[in-house]
């Protein structure tokens, strides 16, 4: 009986330095500093959303007159974002509910990031260029630039 007392109590002792070991590596704090993540800017839509590389963007939050569609991005990095796609825009003729719905095609370029209001510690893009390739809605410059909301 006493063999099987020593066995159980060695098995033991052994099986709680073994938990200790364990628990004091898993408890040691790391013996590097993690690596802040940098994260490109976002944009910010009419719904205060944050978007990265959205396919769709609604210019005219009001009214919906003015939407870009089929967006893609060929850049989207800490500087700028650059992406080709279409301009949608209602013609108002003769006023904006009987009007036409016509595409052209566009770059858009998103740069100027700055710190979000809402969230200081997320960038967010507050410029935006649309260059139109050919045509463009009557009116409009070659480069449209609008300043984007926070």
């Amino acid at each position: 009986m006493r063999g099987s007392l020593v066995g159980t109590t060695v098995t033991l002792a052994a099986g709680a330095l073994l938990t200790a070991a364990m628990t004091t590596a898993s408890a040691s704090p790391p013996t590097t500093a993690p690596v802040p993540h940098r994260t490109a800017p976002v944009l910010v839509d009419c719904q205060f959303k944050k978007n990265v590389r959205p396919a769709d963007f609604i210019l005219a939050c009001g009214d919906g007159n003015s939407r870009l569609s089929g967006l893609k991005w060929v850049k989207w990095d800490s500087r700028s974002a650059v992406a080709e796609g279409v301009n949608v825009v209602n013609d108002c003729k003769p006023y904006c509910a009987k009007g036409v719905f016509r595409s052209y095609h566009v770059t858009v370029r998103l740069d100027r990031p700055a710190a979000w209001q809402k969230s200081p510690d997320v960038k967010r893009w507050t410029r935006m260029s649309v260059t139109y390739d050919d045509a463009r809605p009557k009116g409009f410059t070659q480069t449209m630039v609008y300043p984007l909301w926070s």
